[in-house]
Parts: C-alpha cells; sequence; structure tokens
C-alpha cells in the first residue's frame, strides 16, 4: 500500500512517520502533486497557522489537488481545520470540503478552561469506521486554540466548555481534531483503521 503524508510548512509530520512506523507502515512525505495523486491513502496532518498554511498549499497548487482526491484522505488537527470553509484564524478562506463549517476561535466561557486546549481529552457520539474498536469515551491529546463546529458531516465529538466536532467525514475525507499520533493506543488503532479502509 502506498501511503503519503503531504509536506508544508505545519509542522508534526515527523511524529506521523513515526506513529505508522510503529504500525509497521512506511510513508513518503512530499509535496509532490502527482505522488499525492497515485497514493492509495493521504494523510494531511499539521500543527501551525492557518492562514500562512493555506498561502504554501496555494503557492504549489496544492489546495486544488487536495480538494480533487478520490482515495482516502485523513486531515489531522490544522489539517482537518483547513479541510472546513473557513477558519477566523487571521480571517482565513480554507479548502471547503466541509463546506458549511466553519473554524472558531476557543471561547470556553469558562476561566478555569485554559486556551489552548492542550492535553487528554475524550471523544464521543462515534460513527464511523474510523472509530472501529475504538471505545466511547476513549481518550485522545488535543492541542488546539480552535474548533471545528458541529455539523452534519461530525463523527467524533468532544467538550472544552462546549461541545465540537472532534471528527468529520464527507464522502473519502476524513479529520480529527486530536493528534492520532500522540494518542496512544486508541489513536494507534485509529490510524491501523483508517489505513485499512
Amino acid at each position: 500500500m502506498n501511503t503519503v503524508i503531504i509536506k508544508y510548512n505545519a509542522g508534526n509530520i515527523q511524529s506521523v512517520l513515526f506513529a505508522l512506523e510503529r504500525i509497521g507502515v512506511s510513508a513518503t512525505v512530499t509535496d509532490d502533486a502527482e505522488l499525492i495523486g497515485k497514493a492509495d491513502k493521504v494523510i494531511f496532518p499539521g500543527v501551525g497557522e492557518a492562514s500562512t498554511a493555506m498561502r504554501y498549499l496555494q503557492e504549489r497548487k496544492l489546495d486544488n489537488l487536495i480538494v480533487s482526491l478520490k482515495q482516502p484522505v485523513l486531515g489531522i488537527c490544522l489539517g482537518m481545520q483547513l479541510m472546513c470553509r473557513y477558519s477566523e484564524e487571521n480571517d482565513t478562506a480554507c479548502l471547503g470540503i466541509f463546506n458549511d463549517i466553519q473554524v472558531k476561535h476557543f471561547l470556553p466561557g469558562n476561566a478555569a478552561l485554559k486556551v489552548p486546549q492542550i492535553g487528554w481529552n475524550t471523544i464521543s457520539s462515534l460513527s464511523s469506521p474510523l472509530f472501529t474498536r475504538i471505545s466511547e469515551n476513549a481518550y485522545c491529546y488535543f492541542v488546539h486554540g480552535y474548533y471545528a463546529q458541529l455539523s452534519e458531516y461530525t463523527i467524533a465529538k468532544a467538550d472544552y466548555g462546549l461541545t465540537y466536532s472532534a471528527g468529520l467525514k464527507k464522502d473519502n475525507f476524513f479529520g480529527v481534531q486530536f493528534h492520532p499520533e500522540k494518542s496512544a493506543k486508541a489513536g494507534e488503532q485509529i490510524l491501523v483503521n483508517f489505513l485499512n479502509l
């Protein structure tokens, strides 16, 4: 199986690569449109800032390519947020795959809740083969100051002062707000599930 990780100026690619190696999968990190287009599975990870990341994708015409992909695609953290229509982070128009979802800045309304959210949180309302063998309220690792709204595409939820989308799916596109590569056994299983789709 040919698995590709999209290379763009957003951190965390190395830890995704190592997580895949731990489950016996070698992946290619590339921004080459042809290699991405031919891959069996595409992972679109990211830690960073939305407008800078979108600019990088647009400069390399990767924005149009990602939207046109027909194989399973998994967006992680910023990668998932960029698959939405719009992000409040620096007023950024995104890829629009999840076309009615806005990514909003966390305002949890509770002084005890720090922004960004950093650490372990549970995921619930799991409704996708992506979460096969994942128990309801499993713990996953989150690092984010922005969140995707709930919508018809929501396949997992999390709570942090408000309820938001921890997972999204539309056609062949999947997204998770948490970091499966840092989420121990649950995260490993989610990566296995994605590769088995």
